[in-house]
């Protein structure tokens, strides 16, 4: 383990920062997170396929809940001080979200306290903390914080204690279509650096984060990109018209064969992926006849990768909020949990799981697991494939994370 680069993933959804990390020749330990949706996907992926994490004898090999281990096995975390490089990983972001209701009483907040005394049990050499941008905007009636949640994690990893060495820390809001993702996402991304390490190495946090941003060239390169990817780089070889196939997960649904590859972004994502397959999770919806005619007339007419204004919307008798029709030359908008929100840019229809991934720079080797989609109530609890690929860190962002933070490590 000592000659490993180590972390821990919290909150780890379907893998999308571990497999980042995973790729950067990073070693996980363990992954928590709380939906048994999610985690099968990650333990498909990178525990099944890759064998990537070296999982502990006290901890069950399934879904956890951060509180639980906080509470029954306090004594093993602490015992992990020492092994530990990276803690990495965010609490869920909908109460934080402007695209949500933003309730500052969401009891899903309530895990940012969970998440700061579970690096005070660690304490690792780093922290990379990822969260949405309303997570550092003020609620309308601060309730119990009275101030950004971002400053107030930021508080509490400085305090020092007599237990707690605390924390160098810094955030910035970055945009990871500067990073080679195809899509507009802007996040808030704290980075901390533990004070007796930051002490002896005479680095800071800002200048990790400088890093990032001046290495992002060099590796975009050597993966055969550009600094900017659009919707067609990452999806225009997975249309419908290239030829119409049984969906192999779903009886009843149609899915379509790959074209040849058209960017350099479509064939690092098909590296390592089976030829002659048919892509993963690219199951198409089953539209209704007045759903594909009026998706056509968006074509046509609507204007492209902004969301329909009030007055397009009863031009064209819309009745859903929030619809955007994407387009082919440019990123996409950040990609929500409603696949229902995007019009594809070329076809009448609906995003396919499969095409949301390639957005998120997941592989397509990466394979969901559970079910597609959700609604009504149980949406509150249920995460499906959709979900897990919208709510994830893209994998390319996380791998040039990954390599900047294991520099540091290893100076």
């Amino acid at each position: 383990m000592k000659n490993r680069n180590t972390y821990i993933d919290l909150f780890a959804g379907c893998g999308g920062l571990s497999l980042g990390l995973n790729q950067s020749g990073w070693h996980g330990l363990f992954a928590v997170e709380k939906s048994p949706h999610a985690f099968s996907t990650l333990k498909h992926n990178l525990i099944e396929k890759l064998n990537h994490f070296e999982w502990p004898n006290w901890l069950e090999q399934k879904e956890h809940d951060i509180n639980d281990i906080l509470k029954n096995h306090r004594n093993d975390l602490k015992n992990l001080r020492g092994n530990v490089d990276l803690i990495a990983g965010g609490p869920p972001c909908q109460g934080f979200s402007t695209a949500g209701k933003r309730v500052e009483t969401d009891k899903r907040n309530e895990l940012i306290d969970s998440y700061i005394n579970f690096i005070k049990l660690v304490q690792p050499k780093i922290i990379f903390f990822e969260n949405v941008k309303g997570f550092t905007q003020r609620f309308e009636k601060n309730r119990s914080k009275g101030k950004k949640y971002s400053d107030y994690v930021q508080e509490k990893l400085k305090r020092s204690t007599k237990d707690f060495i605390g924390y160098e820390v810094d955030g910035h809001l970055i945009n990871f279509a500067d990073y080679g993702i195809p899509q507009k996402r802007t996040r808030f991304i704290l980075l901390g650096i533990r004070k007796d390490l930051k002490s002896m190495l005479n680095i800071t946090p800002e200048d990790l984060f400088n890093q990032i941003q001046e290495n992002k060239s060099k590796f975009l390169i050597s993966k055969n990109l550009g600094l900017n990817q659009n919707i067609k780089d990452a999806i225009s070889d997975l249309l419908e018209s290239n030829g119409k196939v049984d969906c192999p997960d779903s009886k009843g649904f149609s899915s379509s064969v790959y074209s040849k590859t058209k960017s350099n972004y479509q064939k690092l994502l098909r590296t390592n992926h089976k030829k002659g397959t048919i892509p993963d999770s690219h199951r198409f919806a089953k539209h209704r006849k007045e759903t594909v005619e009026l998706f056509n007339t968006l074509l046509v007419s609507a204007p492209r990768g902004k969301r329909i204004t009030n007055d397009d919307r009863a031009k064209f008798n819309i009745k859903k909020r929030g619809l955007t029709v994407l387009g082919g030359n440019l990123p996409a908008p950040t990609l929500t949990s409603h696949p229902d929100d995007y019009v594809h840019y070329c076809e009448p229809r609906i995003l396919t799981v499969r095409e949301y991934a390639r957005i998120q720079s997941f592989p397509d080797w990466y394979e969901f697991r559970e079910k597609y989609t959700t609604g009504g109530k149980l949406r509150k609890v249920e995460v499906p494939r959709y979900t897990q690929i919208g709510n994830a860190i893209p994998p390319l962002f996380g791998e040039q994370v990954g390599i900047t933070l294991k520099k540091f490590i290893n100076a």
